[in-house]
């Protein structure tokens, strides 16, 4: 279906924003339809899910068409973002390796989201699951905020930047 969909594009960013697109399209993102047994298949057929679906159907696409991707995890900020009432969430978006570097890119909002606060990355989120309960598990209670400032000079050039978007 990979190399259908994307075959006859352009190698390298042109073929990964594609996807993004096409990932962006094909799901509805709804907090009440999360599954933690979800596949990147299931998330094809199903046409929904939450961002850690869009990850693994965007990591799944790249992939096939011989792109390197993982799964990535952490917090989404509201950095320049309009402000969402309520608390930050955790997020699941997808790197890939292009020029030579990991590049963030997030397939449920195709557009750069600043303030991102990368936990871990692995194949794909069992590998760097947020958090593994057997029995009930309480938390009472999770506070993170991201703020902007002006980035030391030595971060400058750092290997966590957004890919530039298309337009």
């Amino acid at each position: 279906m990979a190399w259908q969909q994307f075959g006859a594009l352009p190698d390298g960013w042109p073929r990964v924003q594609a996807i993004l697109d096409f990932v962006h399209g094909h799901i509805r993102f709804d907090y009440n339809c999360a599954r933690g047994d979800r596949s990147a298949h299931d998330a094809l057929t199903d046409g929904e899910g939450v961002c850690r679906d869009f990850a693994h159907l965007s990591v799944a696409l790249c992939r096939a068409m011989h792109i390197p991707a993982r799964y990535v995890t952490g917090w989404l900020g509201d950095i320049r973002w309009p402000r969402v009432p309520g608390p930050m969430d955790f997020s699941g978006w997808t790197q890939v390796w292009l020029g030579g570097r990991w590049w963030d890119v997030d397939a449920r909002h195709v557009t750069p989201r600043h303030g991102r606060v990368l936990m871990a990355g692995g194949r794909d989120a069992a590998d760097v699951a947020i958090s593994t309960a057997f029995g009930a598990a309480t938390v009472p209670r999770v506070h993170v905020i991201s703020d902007e400032v002006d980035p030391p000079a030595e971060w400058l050039g750092s290997n966590h930047e957004t890919v530039p978007f298309a337009a």
